[in-house]
């Protein structure tokens, strides 16, 4: 098996990227299409990480900080590569990254019904914090 190389995503990747989550990624977000994916990019340009062995796209996650948090996103594994330490690795990068912008801790948004991906993260070290609940107001109709 070759070598899982991890790296920033760039705008070349985006369509890709979209089309992976589709197979990927546990439910959807607001920003799920080309223009939210580009945006993010061009704001951050290392913050969108990709996984990839043999030249195919195996793994995703988005690493976000804004000075003040680090925030985790879209961590995904294609079904068929997954308990291959695919999902540790693209953490781990992500964590290096916060790490070198001065990020002290990290959050990832989890759904609560997915337990292969709840078990992943504490597989990797992270906890739920029960006291915290999410709320949103989407922005745009």
């Amino acid at each position: 098996m070759s070598e899982l190389r991890i790296r920033a995503a760039g705008p070349e990747d985006l369509d890709t990227v979209l089309a992976f989550w589709k197979t990927a990624a546990e439910g959807t977000s607001i920003s799920d299409d080309r223009e939210g994916v580009e945006r993010l990019v061009a704001r951050d340009p290392e913050a969108l990480l990709l996984a990839e062995r043999g030249g195919e796209l195996v793994g995703t996650v988005i690493a976000g900080f804004d000075g003040w948090r680090c925030h985790l996103y879209r961590l995904a594994v294609h079904p068929d590569h997954r308990r291959r330490g695919i999902a540790s690795a693209l953490l781990t990068a992500a964590e290096e990254r916060f790490v070198r912008l001065g990020g002290r801790r990290a959050d990832a948004m989890v759904l609560r019904h997915n337990e292969s991906a709840q078990h992943a993260w504490r597989a990797t070290g992270y906890a739920p914090e029960e006291q915290w609940r999410r709320w949103v107001k989407p922005l745009t109709g």
